[in-house]
């Protein structure tokens, strides 16, 4: 690791592990649940080529029950007959919001990604994409010990 950015910036980490403690406690006890929230973060962090967030999500994802079959074929999602409709629309919001810039997001997939979660829930999964996203960046940028995490 190029620095433990824990250390160099606590009140900033706090303020993301907040956000972070936040969105996990809306899967929890809402409607997106923790199975659909690994499948993003490990989405978003192919994307965003996170080596150590795909290591993370990966293991936590399987020790949630996930299968193999459905974390291999991730990166390909919509050419699978793996994911239900509602996972394929997560997933779709979940990739439009990581490539924003420059693309926007249009009103067809907010339409179609509403048909699937109320706005509390389109809510709480874009700050879960927020959250990755921000998590990626500090994780490459800072060159996290890649292989390192263990879940819990």
């Amino acid at each position: 690791m190029r620095m433990n950015y824990f250390s160099a910036s606590p009140a900033g980490l706090k303020a993301m592990l907040d956000l972070q403690n936040h969105v996990h406690q809306a899967a929890k006890v809402g409607e997106l649940g923790e199975g659909l929230l690994t499948l993003v973060y490990t989405r978003v962090s192919q994307i965003n080529g996170c080596a150590y967030c795909i290591d993370m999500h990966t293991k936590d994802a399987r020790k949630a029950g996930e299968t193999e079959q459905r974390l291999y074929a991730l990166s390909a999602w919509r050419e699978t007959p793996f994911y239900t409709p509602r996972e394929c629309a997560a997933l779709a919001w979940a990739e439009a919001n990581t490539l924003i810039a420059g693309n926007g997001i249009d009103t067809a997939l907010y339409e179609a990604t509403r048909e699937h979660f109320s706005e509390k829930g389109m809510a709480d999964l874009t700050l879960a994409i927020c959250t990755i996203n921000a998590w990626n960046r500090l994780a490459i940028s800072f060159a996290a010990d890649v292989g390192s995490y263990q879940p819990s």
